[in-house]
This record gives structure tokens, C-alpha cells and sequence, in this order.
């Protein structure tokens, strides 16, 4: 058997994690018992055993069900004392998994409700994020993400509250749910609000749908980042387009296959990426639902897919330079994929 390193001691960075998905199962049973929710007996089945509930999103009756399952999860987040839980456990996660960099993706307005008003809940969140980083070492910043089966105004509410709060540790503003629903273009204002605050734009988009989304993605939301873009492999002018700009696809490889996009982890198209130079970044999406972490999307690209230590490397790279991390992180990440590569594979 060849011998390789251990993906959890490679440096790199999560650039796609969104905030109620990150939660560990045992967390989620916990606050279900402390706030009295009764949970969908499929998720509650699921976190008990251990196992992943069996999900297929990729029509419209799959990703409602995956969406009850999702917001099932976020009702249990009622107090501070959860928020700050939920991302200190998060941080604690992800250097396990060798993460030296997080950008926790949230949609605010889904806690306000509950935590006094949207800006008291992107200000509690923001407070949550900065004990976590400073407690854990960890760094930690926000994407604030708007949802596109909401009105774009609403989007442009978030966008100006993202960039009130720049300086407070959002780095970039998002655009999430059903791909299917919502016109990349109907959001173009909001995206332009945030560009022109300084933060990094990162839609999701060629997930659920096909390479189209991608190109909506770079044509009205001039994006810097795709989220997931895994359908761009069927399209090479796309795939070369991706890699002349240099945009970064956030590809969460687990999640492909648990949301039915692809059937098996080697239809992802990693290779097809990877060798058409498309920057990636690889990420865990949602944790809670699909059953794996960050270490395990590179445990996936070895297995399934041949990535070398060499080309995982490469991807970690490429994770970093995508992310908003100050120069002085990078540096340090980056140093510390060359040491990886250097020490004796087990």
C-alpha cells in the first residue's frame, strides 16, 4: 500500500461551511432536548445512529425535504449561549481537520427571530466568531449569504448591512438555496452594494443546475468565488473561463453526492477541474446532514481520484490564496503546506 500524510495535518483553508450545517449531531440532540423542539423523526434517527439521513435534492420535492431537515436544525438555535457554542465547536472542528482559516457562511435574518432583530443577530454571531478565533487560535471570518427564494431587496438589506459590518469580520457576501428559484440577475444590486463595500463576492451556483448558473454567476454577480460550480465540467469554454480569471470554485465534493448531484464520489468531477486549472477550495458544506468534514473531501480526492500528496497540496494552496486571510495567514498556511510535503509519509 503507498505510503501518504495525513490530510488533517495539512494546512489549509475552509471557505465553504454554512453556519447551521456546521453543527455536531450530538450539539443538535442537545439543544432539541434544551429548548423543547421535537425534531423530524428521520434527523433525530439519523443523528442517533450515527449515519447520514438519505438525501436527494435535485428536484424540487428532495431539496424540500433537505430544506424541513435544515431548518429543523436551525429552530434549536434560540440564545447567544447556542451561537457561541455552535461556533466555538466549529473552530474546534476545523483545526482538527488541519484548517488554519474558516469563513462560516450565515444568513442573519434566519436567527433574528429569535435573538431581538437582525442586526442584534449578525452582531451576536460577529461576537461569537471573534471569542472563537481568539479562545481557539483559529482564524475565523464571516459571509454573510443572502437566499435567493426571498425578494432581492431583501438581499440588498444584508448586503448593506455586510458592508456596515466590514470591519467587523465579514469578508464576503453570498448568495444560497435552490439554485432553480431566483435569477442570479435579480440580485445584481445587492452583489454591487457589497463589491462596492469591499467584500468578496461568492454565489452559489452550478450545483443543482447546469454550467448556466456558473456563467450567471460571473456575468451579473462578477464573482470571485463560485460556490460549488462542479457543473462548469460540462462546459470547457466555461472551465477555461473559470481558470483565465482565476475564479474559485467551492467545491464540496460529500454533499455532491448526498444531494443526488452525482451518484457515486468518483462522478464528481475533481480531475476534470483540477487539470482544466480551475482553482478550487475544497469544503464540508453541511457537516450535520452529510456526514463529513473538511479532512474528508481530501481523503475523498485521494481515494477516489489519485490526488497525489503533491496535487492535495496544490488544492490546499489554492483554498488559501481563494480565502480573505490576511497576508501574514496566508504566508503562514502556505509555509506550512511546503513543511507537510516534507515530512515522512506514513
Amino acid at each position: 500500500m503507498e505510503r501518504v500524510r495525513d490530510v488533517s495535518d495539512l494546512p489549509k483553508a475552509h471557505l465553504h461551511l454554512h453556519f447551521t450545517g456546521s453543527m455536531r449531531p450530538a450539539t443538535l440532540l442537545e439543544l432539541a432536548d434544551k429548548h423543547g423542539v421535537r425534531l423530524p423523526e428521520v434527523l433525530s434517527d439519523a443523528l442517533t445512529s450515527g449515519e447520514p439521513p438519505k438525501l436527494r435534492a435535485t428536484d424540487e420535492r428532495g431539496w424540500f425535504r433537505f430544506q424541513r431537515l435544515y431548518d429543523a436544525a436551525r429552530s434549536c438555535l434560540r440564545d447567544p449561549e447556542d451561537i457561541q457554542r455552535l461556533v466555538r465547536e466549529a473552530a474546534e472542528e476545523d483545526l482538527r481537520d488541519g484548517s488554519g482559516w474558516l469563513e462560516i457562511q450565515v444568513d442573519p435574518t434566519s436567527y433574528a427571530p429569535r435573538l431581538g432583530g437582525l442586526i442584534p443577530a449578525l452582531e451576536i454571531i460577529l461576537d461569537s466568531v471573534e471569542t472563537a478565533s481568539r479562545d481557539t487560535g483559529l482564524g475565523m471570518r464571516v459571509l454573510v449569504a443572502a437566499n435567493r427564494m426571498k425578494h432581492p431587496l431583501d438581499a440588498r438589506t444584508l448586503a448593506r448591512l455586510a458592508v456596515r459590518y466590514a470591519d467587523r469580520g465579514v469578508v464576503g457576501f453570498g448568495l444560497s438555496n435552490d439554485e432553480r428559484r431566483g435569477m442570479a440577475r435579480d440580485f445584481d444590486r445587492a452583489f454591487h452594494i457589497a463589491r462596492e463595500g469591499g467584500l468578496l463576492s461568492a454565489p452559489h451556483g452550478g450545483e443543482l443546475t447546469g454550467p448556466s448558473s456558473v456563467r450567471d454567476c460571473l456575468d451579473d454577480l462578477y464573482a470571485d468565488r463560485v460556490g460549488h460550480g462542479v457543473r462548469a465540467a460540462e462546459d470547457p469554454r466555461l472551465l477555461k473561463r473559470l481558470a483565465d480569471r482565476g475564479v474559485t470554485c467551492e467545491v464540496c465534493p460529500a454533499s455532491n453526492v448526498a444531494l443526488g448531484v452525482y451518484t457515486k464520489p468518483e462522478d464528481v468531477p475533481l480531475r476534470t477541474l483540477f487539470e482544466a486549472g480551475v482553482p478550487m477550495a475544497l469544503g464540508a458544506d453541511d457537516p450535520l446532514l452529510f456526514g463529513s468534514r473538511l479532512a474528508a473531501q481530501y481523503r475523498l480526492a485521494r481515494e477516489h481520484h489519485g490526488f497525489t500528496d503533491q496535487e492535495l497540496a496544490e488544492l490546499a494552496r489554492q483554498s488559501v490564496r481563494a480565502s480573505a486571510a490576511p497576508e501574514d495567514v496566508r504566508t503562514k498556511l502556505l509555509a506550512g503546506v511546503d513543511d507537510w510535503l516534507t515530512r515522512p509519509a506514513a
